[in-house]
């Protein structure tokens, strides 16, 4: 029983740091399912989601304006950060991993032409996915640990103005988790190489995955005076990364901090074997049709309307040439008339 009411205690949080005024949520201690949360992103942007949300955290805000950038960074190996009180923050229930490729597909596939900057990095484990002109943008971007640990013993590191307190340069741990941080400042610091990228009507994507404070709770312990001042660091840059990525935005961009103490399941991605293709028989052994998709109705009145619409219009035009009087209705007739006259 104390375990129970122990855990239903402690709780993750979804914060949102910064918003435009077209995007409206609503303060209150509705918890957010974790699978859920790239749809919440989604519908910010206005996108739709194959499943209904029933959160009511979301207001339907201005549907003419949508945000031009969504930015969205997980911090794993702690429950809540000390944000600022301007933030609003929602409990997470049933933290599960998630993936926003669904938004960065939605994105490419809906603005394909115009090639919007998508990215997608976890440092820690080397993972990077991008799509667009983020390519172009950040290809000088550090990724793997190599990388960021050349990055941070640059002359314009954040070592240089960063203080460290009781982090030391010479342990890998602390390395990890600055070299983080440290990405945080580049990609602010290349997008405002090109800000031009930030003024098209192409939404863009920013997807961060940080866990190097995990590892220095794993290291120091969640007690020690290093993950206090590993803690107090991290708010600190998000809140410095979120302000420069709303103003390099112009005020149009959502920035979202997921904060998680340990995901309950190992992220896993539905895969499809093709030897699942002689099962599908048995799978429905009464052929029923499929189930209709929720743009049913949608597509159904759309093809109707249009249907009747052109069968009037066939009618009306038809009629009107059967009783057309040639030579008053028509200027062919009236012109050769009066060039016969004139003859």
């Amino acid at each position: 029983l104390l375990v129970c009411l122990f855990s239903g205690v402690r709780g993750d949080e979804f914060s949102i740091l910064r918003t435009p005024q077209s995007v409206v949520f609503r303060d209150g201690s509705w918890p957010i399912p974790g699978d859920r949360i790239p749809d919440v992103a989604a519908l910010s942007m206005g996108f739709s989601v194959e499943e209904d949300l029933s959160w009511p955290g979301l207001a339907v805000g201005d549907l003419f304006h949508r945000p031009r950038a969504t930015v969205l960074v997980t911090v794993k190996g702690v429950d809540k950060l000390t944000l600022p009180v301007k933030g609003i923050s929602y409990p997470i229930e049933n933290a599960v991993p998630f993936s926003m490729d669904s938004v960065a597909n939605a994105i490419h596939n809906l603005f394909s032409e115009e090639t919007p900057v998508v990215l997608q990095l976890a440092p820690s484990e080397e993972r990077v996915y991008m799509v667009g002109k983020a390519n172009s943008v950040f290809e000088d971007l550090s990724v793997t640990l190599r990388q960021l640990r050349n990055r941070l013993f640059q002359d314009n590191s954040i070592l240089s103005s960063l203080p460290l307190n009781s982090l030391s340069r010479n342990n890998e741990v602390d390395l990890l988790f600055l070299s983080e941080l440290q990405v945080l400042h580049d990609i602010a610091s290349l997008l405002s190489r090109h800000k031009h990228l930030a003024k098209d009507h192409s939404p863009d994507l920013y997807s961060l995955e940080l866990s190097g404070l995990e590892e220095v709770g794993k290291r120091y312990g969640e007690d020690s005076q290093q993950f206090k001042d590993a803690s107090q660091i991290l708010v600190d840059s998000l809140q410095k990364f979120a302000d420069d990525m709303y103003n390099l935005y112009s005020g149009n961009a959502v920035v979202e901090v997921v904060a998680v103490k340990t995901f309950n399941s190992p992220l896993t991605r539905k895969t499809r074997s093709i030897l699942q293709s002689s099962q599908s028989e048995s799978d429905n052994p009464y052929n029923l049709a499929y189930p209709y998709n929720y743009n049913y109705s949608v597509i159904f009145n759309i093809i109707l309307w249009m249907m009747i619409g052109l069968a009037l219009a066939v009618i009306v035009i038809s009629y009107n040439l059967w009783n057309m009087d040639p030579g008053y209705d028509s200027i062919i007739y009236r012109m050769t008339n009066q060039k016969i006259r004139m003859d």
